[in-house]
């Protein structure tokens, strides 16, 4: 992260139930905010690198999202394509969880 970030409050921390995702729309951009079993939170641009489909509907299962349309996958820790037909990697944010709310950094 560069001092050009800035922090924005994404949601509060109890909106996302663990394993899940939720959409986050800021400006004209689309993010992924996930939680896991172990109550981490992570961020990714919102949309599968595939076809632009919300992957806030797709599946979460352990580190792994799942887009909705083709069954892609990518670990949202890392950003990593992990099936095809993605083979793009996503984006990542840094985030974090400050006073019940998670800010991601952009």
């Amino acid at each position: 992260m560069t001092e050009k970030n800035t922090w924005v409050l994404a949601c509060g921390a109890d909106e996302i139930d663990a394993e899940d995702v939720v959409r986050f729309d800021y400006g004209d951009r689309t993010f992924s905010v996930y939680r896991t079993v172990d109550n981490e939170y992570y961020a990714t641009d919102g949309y599968c690198t595939h076809e632009r489909v919300h992957l806030a509907d797709g599946l979460v299962m352990g580190h792994l999202i799942e887009c909705p349309k083709h069954n892609g996958r990518f670990d949202y820790t890392t950003g990593r394509a992990k099936r095809k037909p993605v083979c793009v990697d996503l984006q990542t944010y840094q985030v974090k969880v400050e006073g019940g709310n998670v800010y991601i950094a952009l």
